[in-house]
């Protein structure tokens, strides 16, 4: 994959999937900006891939937040003179049945998974088009099908999907590409978080059998950042070992 002296700021790599993603775009020459909202978890991948040879700076930064999505590009353009390619990956989850599901647990859920990344693309894609050059890449989950317990969760990332389509309609002939990445099963540290037969539940439900790690989604991610994707926009693709093929139970 070929990238031309890129700057990347991937949202929520002070862990999981977002880390991998940094370190993957790192290890391919692109300068990383790492965001999060817990400074001990940005300064120590900062540390990391400077220490491996990389190039990353960190910010601090609440993306539900406008005046700090501002500042965060203002920090990054500021530093490096452009920003090339946004990974929106900083999500959470809250799930409950509906019944027990409180106005908070939805508020909070669609905030940072799903208005987060509004601000963040609306913000960046403003210099993007400066340069008539941009990457997105919004990570949404296989969960956007549907699942129990996932109202919250499940909306959020369908709407990901959407923005995604949109996006990619309205910033195509800026030179922008959007695109989506929908995960399934990642070995995370909130997979780390679930009883052991819970993982046996949902691992029994995988066609392959098995879960996926970071590195996984670092590959798809990389592959929509390159330069060699330029005429890709607007796709979704499942990184799921197979989970999104059939009914949405497990």
């Amino acid at each position: 994959m070929h990238f031309d002296k890129r700057v990347a700021m991937i949202t929520g790599s002070g862990g999981g999937i977002g880390e991998g993603v940094a370190k993957k775009l790192s290890e391919l020459g692109v300068k990383v900006v790492i965001n999060d909202v817990d400074q001990a978890k940005v300064d120590r991948v900062v540390q990391e891939i400077n220490d491996n040879g990389g190039e990353a700076v960190g910010i601090v930064a609440d993306i539900t937040k406008l005046d700090e999505v501002e500042n965060m590009f203002k920090a990054i353009v500021s530093r490096f003179g452009k920003i090339d390619i946004l990974v929106n990956n900083a999500g959470i989850a809250k799930d409950r049945a509906l019944r027990k599901m409180t106005v908070e647990d939805w508020d909070s859920v669609i905030a940072v998974n799903l208005k987060g990344q509004f601000l963040t693309c609306k913000i960046a894609s403003e210099y993007m088009r400066e340069q008539s050059f941009g990457r997105i890449v919004n990570i949404s989950s296989r969960a956007w099908l549907g699942g129990p317990g996932q109202a919250n969760y499940s909306a959020s990332k369908g709407g990901v999907v959407s923005l995604t389509r949109t996006l990619a309609l309205e910033l195509g002939k800026r030179g922008i590409t959007v695109n989506c990445i929908a995960p399934g099963l990642i070995e995370t540290p909130l997979w780390e978080t679930l009883p052991d037969d819970v993982k046996q539940r949902l691992l029994k439900a995988q066609p392959t059998g098995k879960i996926g790690s970071p590195t996984d989604i670092a590959h798809a991610v990389a592959y929509f950042a390159s330069d060699d994707a330029n005429y890709v926009t607007g796709q979704t693709i499942f990184v799921c070992g197979g989970k999104s093929l059939f009914a949405n139970i497990g």
